[in-house]
């Protein structure tokens, strides 16, 4: 099938010709229709099948067929909610890509850049609105954003915002726009949660499922290296000595780790640059650009910030870190063997990450190609964990346990007990816990070594 198919207008397909999009994707074939029909969707597709293009295309569609005087004020008539900056502005660029030689204004509004520039867009005739949680509802607040006339709201990555905590935020948005509108709602996986939120959002909506998120693109060479932690960073100068590595999306799990390769990457030689939340919006969009133009190689990023990536040729994606998401690696991976194009997938394992590994290999039901020939193998040689012995009691021991106490089970006998094996050196602490322990106060991880009130008690 081919997009002019899809009955789109002259113009969009215009420049879509531009781009070079000649045959929808999957999830385009089947959502386009539906989303022109006016209908509610649950979209449910992985990272790279082309979502953003399938509620985009539509979107502009529809809003250009409405007869809407050039001269005269409209409210905002689309909404698309998404969590990352970087996501909203691949959005952004994406509606304005497709609706080119349309009358559309597109604006986006994200957090960590000054309000002002964004609040002298909105002061424009904004037709489609793209946006993130938090920023949205401050300028809501101020009342310099209203979206209680739109007609398309569209969620996008909905289990990512599960995951960022945005699910109390998106519910106060979506209680701001109207009853009566054309919702979508798009996420890689679908827990129970994103079930339910789809479930008081969506009136009678049409599902589409396109590749479950369990499975991985065949194209993609999934390679395993088992490393101990201390020597994770010199396999990866190693295998970045690679030249066929054109191009290495390196991930890690904390930002401090991403800092940390950088730096241990400067020390020889190597350029990279890192994306995280810590970073500037400045810095980040400066690193993708780098990175996509390919100028910069070597691109280290925590899951979150690269939530919005979208590079069609990237040749490799290395897990300096495994996640502790199965599902996780799936969409990690997924950044490469798009459009159709192979790709090389890396993942490092150490000691404390085989359950991780064991996840993700059961949750996408085939064994990772181990690597056993490279210079820094897993050792086997962990030392044993060391388990003491409980030592017998001596009898004197056992008669100070036996004997009535005045005190109940932890009197004078507990006191002797505690004072043999603690010895001369432990008296005074044994003492302080028999008299706390009779008292009801004895509690465990106390410091005892402070000096107690005198009272009378005693």
């Amino acid at each position: 099938m081919q997009f002019k198919e899809l009955y789109i207008r002259n113009d969009i397909l215009k420049a879509l010709e531009r781009e070079n999009y000649e045959n929808p994707t999957p999830i385009q074939e089947k959502a386009i229709p539906i989303i022109l029909s006016g209908k509610d969707l649950l979209g449910c597709a992985q990272t790279g099948t082309g979502k953003t293009a399938a509620f985009a295309i539509p979107t502009i569609q529809l809003l250009s067929e409405e007869n809407l005087s050039p001269r005269g004020t409209h409210p905002i008539r689309a909404l698309i909610v998404t969590p990352t900056r970087e996501l909203a502005m691949q959005i952004y660029d994406s509606f304005n890509t497709y609706g080119k030689f349309t009358d559309l204004n597109c604006c986006v509004v994200f957090g960590g850049v000054s309000q002002k520039p964004q609040e002298d867009k909105l002061k424009q005739n904004v037709d489609i609105l793209v946006a993130t949680p938090g920023r949205l509802l401050a300028l809501i607040d101020q009342k310099i954003i209203n979206i209680e006339h739109i007609k398309m709201f569209i969620l996008d990555e909905a289990d990512r915002m599960l995951d960022m905590g945005f699910i109390k935020d998106v519910k106060k948005i979506i209680s701001k726009t109207p009853a009566k509108k054309q919702t979508l709602l798009f996420s890689a996986t679908m827990p129970s949660e994103i079930e339910k939120l789809a479930g008081t959002l969506l009136k009678n909506p049409l599902k589409i499922e396109i590749t479950p998120v369990s499975s991985t693109v065949d194209s993609i060479e999934q390679r395993l290296y088992y490393v101990d932690k201390s020597n994770k960073k010199d396999l990866l100068l190693h295998i970045l000595e690679d030249k066929q590595i054109v191009s290495a999306l390196v991930f890690t799990r904390t930002k401090h780790g991403a800092d940390r390769i950088i730096r241990q990457l400067s020390k020889h030689h190597v350029v990279a640059q890192a994306i995280h939340g810590d970073k500037s919006q400045g810095a980040r969009q400066s690193a993708l650009k780098n990175f996509k133009n390919k100028t910069l190689r070597i691109l280290i990023a925590t899951d979150i910030a690269a939530r919005g990536i979208d590079i069609d040729e990237l040749s490799h994606v290395i897990n300096f870190d495994l996640p502790d998401m199965p599902e996780t690696y799936v969409h990690r991976i997924g950044r490469t063997g798009r459009a159709g194009l192979g790709g090389t997938a890396i993942s490092f394992c150490d000691f404390d990450e085989k359950k991780q590994l064991a996840d993700i290999e059961k949750l996408i039901g085939k064994k990772l190609t181990e690597v056993e020939d490279h210079p820094y193998p897993l050792k086997n040689n962990f030392p044993a964990v060391k388990t003491t012995q409980p030592r017998e009691k001596n009898a004197r021991e056992t008669r100070s346990q036996s004997k009535p106490s005045k005190t109940g089970s932890f009197g004078k006998g507990r006191a002797k007990s505690e004072s043999s094996r603690t010895g001369s050196a432990g008296d005074a602490t044994a003492k302080k816990k028999v008299r706390m322990a009779a008292d009801g106060t004895l509690k465990e991880k106390k410091n005892y070594n402070r000096p107690l009130k005198k009272t009378n008690k005693w």
